[in-house]
């Protein structure tokens, strides 16, 4: 039987760096344009990192954690790689796709597989006009910025700023504010995942605001659209019983 031809990419962590090496022994390595999986070493910022470099190559991309969280990545283990790899489950996740118009330059676009985020970029609170699919749905919300997260990311940034945690088939985004002053009691809310987000900045030279798609930012905004890109697939492989499905309703009850 033919060996399955195997890319070995690390980050930059010692740790990491030294597994490559010992797997690239044991397995062989192939460059990028020649595999048929990648296998990524390093933490969950290092695998977002490896599926943006291999946007729109439908390559699937098995993660082991030499990082620290690695809530996208599978347990480091180097014996019977190739069966893990034949076994293992598959997700397809779509990315967001950010426009952002800074108050000076060219409409910029990126694509974030967990979220977009507004962060206020000064010393005062933003101030956002929300709209989704054209109609405005908040005229003001006052706070320290907002996102929009994917099922995949809602365990990240989303989470921690107390957003809901979605399943990974779910057909809904999260939208989220982030230490919101004005409406206090706001809790964020579910779009469709075919909808298309607009924040406003009001007052964007006096409260400047950063927009950033997967910590890719763009600095004074003045506004950002977000919505999900179908045509965009990245494919992540998970040990059995170990899948994303598994994952997020596990950190539910943590």
């Amino acid at each position: 039987m033919t060996a399955l031809r195997i890319c070995f990419l690390a980050s930059d962590a010692p740790m990491a760096r030294d597994a490559r090496e010992r797997l690239s022994t044991r397995y062989g390595d192939v460059p990028l344009e020649a595999a048929e999986v990648i296998v990524a070493l390093g933490g969950d910022g290092f695998m977002l990192q490896t599926l943006h470099a291999v946007e729109g190559r439908e390559i699937p991309v098995y993660g082991m954690n030499r990082g620290t969280v690695g809530f996208l990545m599978n347990a480091y283990r180097e014996g019977d790689l190739p069966a893990r790899l034949a076994r293992a489950e598959h997700a397809v996740v779509n990315p967001l796709r950010m426009r952002a118009a800074p108050l000076s330059g060219e409409v910029q676009e990126a694509l974030a597989i967990n979220e977009v985020s507004l962060l206020r970029a000064g010393p005062q609170a933003a101030k956002l006009r929300v709209s989704v699919d054209g109609k405005v749905r908040m005229e003001e919300l006052v706070c320290d910025g907002a996102l929009v997260a994917t099922p995949a990311g809602s365990t990240a940034y989303n989470y921690s700023a107390h957003g809901p945690i979605l399943p990974i088939g779910a057909e809904v985004l999260a939208l989220t504010a982030i230490a919101p002053f004005r409406p206090r009691r706001w809790r964020g809310a579910l779009v469709p995942k075919d909808a298309v987000v607009r924040f406003e900045v009001i007052e964007a030279a006096k409260r400047p605001v950063r927009a950033d798609a997967d910590s890719r930012p763009v600095r004074d905004v003045a506004w950002v659209e977000v919505a999900s890109e179908p045509a965009v697939r990245h494919h992540l492989l998970f040990d059995p019983g170990h899948g994303l499905d598994e994952r997020l309703i596990r950190e539910q009850f943590a």
